[in-house]
């Protein structure tokens, strides 16, 4: 299948759960750094998903019905602003390259879509996500109702599109799981170069510079999130990004971090001490967390549903905190109690994509778990994070560990993306100590 085809069977798929209508999906507009400086450019993903351009400026339009069609309006071709900026495609070339049925310049837009809009049943377009265009809807619809004494109607219902892309997006065609792959194998790499290059005294900036490295050198242009660098301490900070601190010997160092693809997320935590060598102490915690996520794993499968990874881990967990006494009490107060999220506050998962958070609901209409089915992909990352404390073991003090990979449910269970970045005590020890 032509790139060109699956967007475009992302848009008549869409029109058709549209039925009728016309919908507005503007891309994500450009961000300025500072004074003339722009943060670089990322498509807005559901604009993404649907057209696969990624210039700035650019709106899609799909109008469902008899008779449907894709319009894009997007910059034009200009050749003294390409000396300047890059290559355009412009109107002309964007309809030929991306298979849109019309094509007309951002120019021409408050012109146009009134008339795109009229008479027609119903209007799809996400009303607060955006003020400024918000503000640009209620405009037009407000020309085309003041045609209502010509004959003119405007929409008079109106439906919020990422209900249906939403759904759309919770599964992952052959092409994305590709890419998803791709994603994943150049992250953990990353994970690897990571583990081989640290040593005591390092700076938490210099492993993102490694990790970094294997991103831009392999393919991708950017992380799908700001990575986590953690040492010691800080790996107890679930969002820890300062990543400008010394790391010790004898600490541990937590690194969650995934390049981004053709849009696509790859999502991997890894933990491992910095001088190559887990002590006792964290050895145990590392390996109750490890045990977790292959609890977790094992229910990653089609008709498990959404929560039973993370009660499995859950499970593994408390028993865990119960033994090494960090919790007192049996298995059901503590859950029960909710004592186990001192050292463990966060859920197992979430679903992964175009955004690393990404689309899809974690629960259906009426308030149960969402069914695991082939072609769902999410993270699995259970986590133990102990902060100094009178009643904490003292051994135990500071130390964070979070093992995250990328899964996809498969037709007989799931399919670990991310299974080539060691995981295991052995695993790590000997591929540190082979760097060394």
């Amino acid at each position: 299948m032509s790139e060109v085809n699956h967007f475009l069977e992302r848009r008549n798929a869409l029109m058709q759960s549209m039925a009728a209508g016309v919908a507005i999906i503007p891309t994500a507009p450009e961000a300025m750094r500072n004074r003339d400086s722009h943060y670089p450019y990322r498509s807005d993903s559901y604009f993404y998903y649907l057209t696969g351009f990624t210039e700035p400026e650019a709106v899609l339009l799909l109008i469902a019905g008899n008779e449907p069609k894709s319009v894009l309006f997007c910059r034009d071709k200009d050749l003294e602003r390409e000396i300047w900026d890059g290559f355009r495609h412009g109107p002309d070339g964007a309809r030929e390259r991306f298979g849109f049925d019309e094509a007309y310049s951002i120019t021409r837009l408050d012109e146009l879509v009134p008339g795109f809009m009229a008479n027609q049943p119903r209007l799809f377009y996400s009303f607060g996500a955006d003020a400024h265009w918000d503000g640009r809807i209620a405009g037009w619809l407000n020309q085309v109702r003041a045609q209502g004494r010509s004959g003119v109607s405007a929409p008079a219902e109106m439906a919020d599109p990422r209900v249906l892309l939403d759904e759309m997006r919770l599964f992952k065609s052959g092409v994305e799981q590709e890419a998803m792959r791709r994603a994943a194998d150049i992250s953990v790499e990353a994970h690897k170069q990571a583990m081989r290059t640290v040593r005591p005294g390092m700076m938490e900036y210099e492993i993102e510079a490694a990790l970094l490295h294997q991103f831009y050198r392999h393919g991708s242009r950017s992380p799908a999130y700001s990575s986590i660098v953690a040492g010691g301490a800080n790996a107890c900070v679930l969002h820890y990004v300062e990543n400008n601190q010394r790391l010790h010997d004898g600490d541990l160092l937590l690194i969650d971090a995934g390049c981004e693809l053709e849009c696509y997320a790859s999502d991997i935590t890894r933990t491992f001490p910095v001088n190559g060598c887990f002590s006792p102490a964290q050895k145990d915690i590392y390996e109750l967390v490890l045990a977790a996520q292959q609890a977790a794993i094992a229910r990653i499968r089609p008709g498990s549903h959404w929560n039973e990874p993370h009660e499995a881990a859950l499970d593994v967990l408390i028993r865990g905190f119960i033994d090494f006494g960090l919790c007192k009490g049996s298995h059901d107060s503590v859950l029960e109690s909710g004592d186990y999220r001192r050292f463990y506050m966060h859920r197992t998962g979430h679903w992964l994509g175009l955004d690393v958070h990404d689309a899809g609901e974690y629960k259906q209409s009426d308030g149960s778990w969402r069914v695991l089915q082939p072609g769902m992909t999410l993270t699995v990352e259970p986590g133990c994070y102990i902060r100094p404390a009178d009643d904490v073991p003292r051994a135990f003090w500071n130390i964070g560990v979070r093992i995250e990979d990328d899964a996809l449910v498969t037709a007989d269970g799931c399919e670990i993306m991310t299974a080539g970045a060691p995981k295991t005590v052995a695993e790590i020890e000997n591929l540190m100590a082979a760097a060394k």
